[in-house]
């Protein structure tokens, strides 16, 4: 009897479609039917306070998404624009966000089926050996064969659904960590540059302090000559000078381990870094407000990265479930085999075969079940993470608040300080050199002055570190909104 080609194609796609007809049926019976998806994303069951206890004062900017520039330092703009581009911190956070793309696209290949071809030749001979002992001619067969396979396994219950949407979540995630690498290489930045700066001004007035206790101490000596002096009043003078050269090194020291810090951050030995450096006075801070606590959510990379996090844990808990419930795979070959190569791709010497298979799981040692509960656990642990995360996104930008407030009372006092005690200082030396006031309250007043400079330069980094602390916390720079047109209908 003699087939026609084409029915070969009409029988296939019948006797497929009756076979995955068979398997969803089998499916829903053993399995109590329904497909089975992923849950959403549990509630973190947070209360989001209406305003932050420090709030910025209203009509004050949103951080830009260049925040760096408001500082008003060319060298510190450069720094960060290098930084973004060459930081090996940042490289690596790329590179472990193409390791996740490429996983989320081998997770969804699970979604298709897979195809493969094969050709081979077989060549076999038969023994020339009889049971009666006789020899016979030994019989040699060539055949060569064409194939083509493919499988396919039915997602019924969404489980390659729910492993695709974990890959494709903790994609998200990673983009995420890339934010919060960039923006913690970025606060880094900034963070050395002002310690650079800091270093800086401190080493120019340990330096004029030096100046001036070498003033005081030749003063002093020049009353000694002219019997109005002591040696013990030289002594102490000879201390107060030697302490300011004893600060230089330790402040030089810093100076250095910040440029080194900053080299590292933008991927250069620290021979090849050279920095102008200048003066905090030269530095502006910008005023920004926190925005609505709201607001935060959506803008801190480490909360979006955790809720990225949390949305793949609910898919694995999804894809574990589906588990439970019976997979059915369908598997199809077919192709050409003859004895001859030059008939091999007649039609008689087509074959194919169709198999639709279901398995369901009775007893595996609690496997599945243990995966099943230490994917909701996985769920549980990140959920908190999630909420931490959260409250501690609100706490560090409460804490930044309150530290620009204080660091700015601070600095303002401060200045105060070192008018009063310059004004002391000056006073004291010209009495000094006029005979008029007696050693203590010479060194008394230099004393107080010197601290006073020192430390208005600490209170002034002080306040610029909490200004980039308050961007950071905020996740640095927001994307502008978009104004509403008066006219618009929606």
């Amino acid at each position: 009897m003699k087939h026609s080609i084409c029915a070969v194609p009409t029988r296939l796609s019948e006797r497929l479609r009756r076979i995955t007809q068979w398997g969803a049926l089998l499916s829903l019976t053993l399995g109590a039917g329904g497909c089975i998806l992923s849950q959403d994303i549990p509630d973190p069951a947070l209360d989001v306070p209406t305003q932050y206890k420090y709030g910025a004062k209203s009509g004050e900017a949103t951080p830009a998404l260049d925040w760096w520039r408001g500082f008003r330092s060319p060298e510190l703009t450069a720094l960060m624009e290098e930084a973004q581009t060459v930081n090996l911190d940042i490289a690596a956070a790329v590179a472990r966000m193409r390791q996740a793309d490429a996983l989320a696209r081998q997770a969804g290949a699970a979604l298709l089926p897979t195809l493969s071809g094969g050709g081979s030749e077989t060549y076999s001979r038969t023994s020339g050996s009889s049971a009666s002992g006789l020899s016979i001619g030994g019989r040699e067969v060539v055949n060569f064969q064409a194939s083509l396979s493919a499988s396919y396994q039915l997602d019924f219950w969404g489980q390659n659904r729910d492993a695709l949407q974990a890959a494709e979540e903790t994609a998200v995630g990673n983009r995420f960590d890339r934010d919060v690498v960039a923006l913690t290489t970025l606060t880094g930045v900034a963070n050395a540059y002002f310690q650079v700066l800091a270093s800086q001004d401190r080493l120019r007035t340990a330096q004029r302090n030096i100046a001036s206790a070498q003033r005081i101490l030749d003063a002093i000596k020049e009353r000694r000559k002219a019997g109005t002096g002591t040696d013990l009043d030289t002594s102490q003078q000879e201390s107060v000078l030697a302490n300011q050269k004893a600060q230089v090194p330790t402040l030089r020291q810093t100076l250095d381990q910040n440029v080194n810090a900053l080299a590292v951050l933008v991927s250069r030995p620290p021979e090849s870094v050279r920095l102008v450096g200048g003066s905090l006075n030269a530095i502006v801070a910008p005023k920004v407000t926190a925005g609505m606590p709201s607001e935060l959510l959506t803008q801190r990379p480490d909360i979006r990265r955790q809720e990225a996090q949390l949305a793949s844990a609910t898919a694995n808990v999804g894809s574990a479930r589906a588990q439970f419930f019976p997979s059915i795979q369908l598997t199809a070959n077919g192709g050409y085999q003859s004895a001859a190569l030059a008939s091999l791709f007649q039609p008689h010497a087509a074959f194919f075969q169709l198999v639709g298979g279901l398995t369901q799981p009775i007893f595996d040692g609690g496997r599945i079940q243990a995966n099943f509960d230490y994917n909701k656990a996985r769920q549980d642990e990140l959920l908190q993470t999630y909420r931490k995360t959260i409250v501690q996104a609100f706490t560090d930008v409460d804490n930044a608040l309150y530290s620009i407030k204080q660091t700015t009372i601070k600095l303002r006092l401060q200045r105060e300080v070192v008018a009063a005690s310059r004004r002391a200082f000056e006073l004291a030396e010209q009495q000094l050199r006029a005979g008029t006031t007696d050693i203590v309250t010479v060194l008394n007043t230099e004393l107080t002055l010197f601290q006073a400079e020192d430390t208005l330069w600490q209170a002034q980094l002080a306040q610029l570190l909490a200004v980039v602390s308050l961007y950071q916390a905020l996740g640095g720079g927001w994307e502008p909104k978009l104004e509403k047109p008066a006219n618009a209908g929606w």
